[in-house]
């Protein structure tokens, strides 16, 4: 698998994630009360945040150079501060970043990944006698 691959790999597994986010907000509801009271919620988001985290960390220094739309050193750094300071991040931080961050950063691989897709696709011959017509 060559870098491209790879990089277009992972921004699927980070899309994975998103929507994991995303399915817990629907199944918990988008209320910031629930949220902060219900730790299973919490917890399940918790494990989302942790696993973009390191998956942004296997993105190639060349990909994040040239894809500088998200700070990924920041996903990455979150992802540090609750694998080893969990009690260091305050709800609202979280809660934040699961309505602001993670819809951004899905939306922006899924843009990331769309320009993939379209380098990818077979060059389509075209018939130049139907053109001159």
């Amino acid at each position: 698998m060559d870098s491209n691959e790879r990089n277009a790999d992972i921004l699927e597994h980070i899309i994975k994630y998103c929507n994991e986010i995303f399915h817990t907000q629907e199944y918990f509801g988008n209320s910031f009360e629930v949220f902060k009271t219900n730790s299973i919620y919490r917890n399940a988001v918790a494990l989302c945040i942790l696993q973009i985290g390191e998956l942004s960390g296997h993105l190639t220094d060349s990909f994040k150079e040239i894809y500088s739309g998200v700070p990924w050193r920041n996903i990455k750094g979150m992802r540090n501060i609750m694998a080893h300071n969990y009690g260091d991040i305050t709800i609202p931080t979280v809660w934040e970043a699961i309505n602001d961050d993670v819809p951004e950063l899905c939306d922006y691989c899924n843009i990331i990944l769309e320009k993939y897709r379209v380098l990818e696709e077979p060059a389509v011959e075209v018939d130049t006698e139907d053109q001159e017509k």
